[in-house]
């Protein structure tokens, strides 16, 4: 009910939001407004997710998974997006339809989930993926940080995807409405700091 009900006032509330960047974006470069992808879900279901989309049409086949640095693939209008997160909004779309939560792991895709640990996968998948939790706030400069290694892939799956797994163990452990409450609260701060700190 929690996800459900915020989920579909945010979509209500931000549908004029949602209308100019969409904007933005075509005028930007040509290509769809929404980038899917598939992730995998609760017990370990694959399912499409919803962005905005921050680079180039067609650039996901032209690199990597993951996005390092200043990626060139990524748009003028894709850097001012995902400086302030609003390329995750979309995803309200897959909490109302259930397959996803407000707050949870986040859902990677197939080929990272490949290298959880037996145990630790099967906690992480026993419930939905989120928009948000406390290792997205952790990480919120990740592409930055893999840009300084020699090797961005092999130090997100040895050294960053493992961290973020602890994270996402203990919030499973420990999840109530308020720690949810908490988390989205401290999201927002910091995605307004970080915003406020990129000018």
């Amino acid at each position: 009910m929690f996800d459900l009900f915020f989920s579909s006032l945010g979509l209500l509330l931000l549908f004029p939001l949602f209308l100019g960047i969409s904007a933005a974006i075509g005028f930007d470069s040509p290509g769809p407004v929404f980038f899917r992808q598939v992730r995998v879900g609760r017990y370990g279901r694959p399912f499409r997710i919803f962005k905005f989309r921050t680079m180039y049409a067609g650039a996901e086949s032209e690199g990597r998974k993951i996005t390092v640095g200043d990626d060139p693939r990524v748009t003028r209008a894709g850097r001012f997006l995902r400086k302030f997160k609003l390329d995750e909004l979309p995803q309200l779309l897959n909490v109302v339809k259930g397959e996803m939560s407000l707050v949870g792991p986040r859902p990677e895709v197939p080929m990272y989930v490949e290298f959880y640990p037996e145990e630790v996968r099967r906690q992480v998948l026993s419930v939905r993926p989120g928009i948000t939790d406390i290792a997205s706030i952790i990480y919120k400069d990740e592409s930055a940080v893999l840009a300084d290694a020699a090797d961005p892939e092999g130090m997100y799956v040895t050294v960053v995807l493992p961290e973020k797994l602890k994270h996402y163990v203990r919030y499973i452990s420990e999840r109530t409405l308020w720690l949810d409450f908490k988390i989205v609260l401290r999201t927002l701060r910091e995605v307004l700091r970080h915003g406020e700190s990129g000018k």
